[in-house]
């Protein structure tokens, strides 16, 4: 079975040092995330990701950049729908370039709290889900799209946080569980989801996406003219919140 770890910065990332990931094909990190373990194989940062935090050592890795998650976002109807932050971002390009069958994430709750200091396993850092951006009004209606999405090429989103709160809608799975045979979880997974599928709201959702018509296939969706209607991209999330029963 391909599964792939996607792994980000919350503090809570640095308990994959323990994990065993050797039935994992994959371990792709985001941006500051290749400091966690060693046996990454594949890194996907934004252009402005600052030089001085990229790894210096990359032989036999991949890099993956704007230019590369970009048209795999596109591929799901482009990163305005999609989300703009790196944990869907990142999703996106990993569900379309590796084509898993099971997709785990930690490090990605988007929850931040507590001391400020400490936003990120290395200290303060951005918390970039919550900055003021259109695209990202809803990260749950973002989750269970990129949830419905996986799903439709069948492939089973997981999340291996601990943590109480989380912005992404995953099903939890329990680390412990890494080291035995992962098919047998997937398989009940997916008979869970097949129940749990609204199509309505999944048609509607996806209508809605076409009717507002915010796709721009460079990614630059800050830079479009008209400006994004943020009201109608709402619109779009509550349905998306609703396609999980």
């Amino acid at each position: 079975m391909n599964s792939v770890l996607l792994l980000g910065s919350a503090p809570d990332a640095v308990r994959a040092r323990d994990f065993d990931l050797s039935q994992f094909s994959a371990i792709v990190v985001l941006n500051n995330a290749w400091r966690i373990r060693e046996d990454w194989t594949h890194i996907v940062y934004p252009e402005d990701f600052p030089e001085d935090r990229r790894p210096t050592e990359t032989a036999g890795r991949q890099v993956i950049e704007y230019d590369q998650f970009v048209p795999a976002n596109n591929a799901f109807g482009g990163i305005v729908y999609a989300g703009g932050t790196m944990a869907f971002t990142g999703g996106y390009w990993a569900l379309d370039a590796l084509q898993p069958d099971l997709l785990a994430f930690l490090g990605c709750d988007m929850v931040y709290e507590g001391d400020p200091a400490k936003s990120h396993f290395y200290g303060q850092g951005e918390p970039d889900p919550l900055r003021d951006d259109p695209t990202l009004q809803s990260l749950e209606a973002k989750s269970n799209r990129l949830r419905y999405m996986a799903f439709e090429r069948d492939c089973i989103c997981f999340n291996l946080s601990i943590k109480a709160q989380s912005r992404m809608t995953f099903e939890r799975l329990d680390a412990d569980l890494l080291s035995g045979s992962l098919e047998p979880i997937r398989e009940m997974a997916k008979r869970r989801h097949v129940t749990a599928v609204n199509h309505t709201f999944v048609d509607q959702a996806l209508a809605a996406e076409e009717q507002a018509g915010c796709y721009y296939p460079s990614g630059d969706y800050w830079n479009s003219e008209p400006p994004i209607d943020a009201a109608k991209l709402a619109q779009i999330d509550d349905l998306w919140l609703n396609v999980f029963n």
